[in-house]
């Protein structure tokens, strides 16, 4: 299974480890940071599918991280954790590119609500847990599997990012250069070889058709 990863930002220790613990156990990959600049190192070295950011952290404060990882491309959703209740506040978490706001202190619960909403509306805003893709072939939003006939199949790390990527974008041409960007981090060369491989084994589930190749631009994955 391939879970969605979540860039934590908190420096109150003791939150950190119980939010840390709490998504965990509820499926996600975290990676917990204790002040901007350590969140802003992780944000360079990899990709994120939701940002957690506490606004008042040592560093670099929640709003101008956000800021500035808006300005350089990075569109995971995000949500402010802060104990930050002015209207005025409000207004500025919003204009930096958030997607939500939750006050401390909150219950875990409505925290794990908050992230799933924000996870299942990066396909379709909605609150759409399985996609139909074909007769018995569906992809599950919440856990990123394909499945077939109701049994999950088995995808490398790359080929599950590379499907859920192929899933936001339907219909749309996907660049080899984004392509590049999304699935290799900065410390690993991009392969063209590896990215056919992981083209042709999708196809292999889902049929040749569904994967379009547009010479010299990309792949499309077709809705229909």
């Amino acid at each position: 299974m391939a879970n969605a990863k979540i860039l934590l930002l908190e420096d109150d220790a003791n939150l950190n480890e119980t939010v840390t613990e709490f998504l965990e156990e509820e499926g996600y990959d975290v990676i917990s940071t204790y002040d901007g600049y350590e969140a802003q190192d992780a944000l360079y070295e990899s990709k994120f599918d939701l940002l957690l950011l506490d606004v008042n952290t040592p560093g670099i404060d929640g709003f101008t991280l956000l800021s500035e990882a808006r300005e350089n491309g990075v569109v995971a959703p995000s949500i402010f954790i802060t104990s930050l209740d002015g209207v005025d506040d409000l207004e500025k978490g919003f204009q930096s590119g958030c997607d939500d706001y939750i006050r401390k202190p909150f219950v875990l619960k409505e925290l794990g609500i908050r992230v799933e909403t924000l996870l299942r509306r990066g396909f379709f805003h909605e609150a759409k847990e399985l996609i139909s893709l074909a007769d018995g072939i569906e992809y599950n939003t919440k856990s990123n599997e394909l499945l077939v006939n109701g049994v999950a199949e088995t995808l490398g790390n790359k080929e599950s990012a590379l499907f859920k990527l192929f899933m936001k974008q339907q219909d749309e041409v996907l660049s080899h250069e984004r392509i590049y960007k999304e699935l290799w981090d900065y410390d690993e060369d991009p392969s063209d070889t590896a990215l056919r491989t992981y083209i042709k084994n999708i196809r292999k589930i889902i049929g040749k058709d569904r994967i379009v190749s547009i010479k010299k631009q990309g792949y499309k994955f077709t809705s229909q």
